[in-house]
């Protein structure tokens, strides 16, 4: 157990000093806008990301937003991320929440 302790204290550690403290992502505890980084950082550098991630949540504010709207306009705001299947995927995934977890 204390091999496994000092490894999650080796990898905070590096983390405080040499972490990307000021992404968007980190600085906020929206767990939609989270999610949202989550996919479009899938196989992205992270600069292609950051130049898409706002304008994404702009057009896409909330889950019901997403969830609600069709492919086609999703995929107009993703153009430039490469790999549209993780759009696809995450429209999928905002439907299911809106059924299975918030209250319409």
């Amino acid at each position: 157990m204390s091999s496994i302790r000092s490894f999650r204290n080796r990898v905070w550690k590096y983390y405080k000093e040499r972490g990307r403290h000021d992404l968007p992502w980190r600085l906020t505890r929206d767990p939609y806008a989270i999610l949202v980084s989550e996919f479009m950082l899938q196989q992205t550098q992270i600069l292609r990301v950051l130049s898409k991630y706002e304008d994404f949540l702009a057009a896409f504010p909330t889950v019901k937003l997403l969830a609600n709207a069709r492919l086609p306009e999703i995929l107009a705001v993703w153009q430039g991320l490469g790999y549209n299947r993780r759009a696809r995927f995450l429209l999928l995934a905002t439907r299911r929440i809106m059924s299975e977890y918030i209250m319409q």
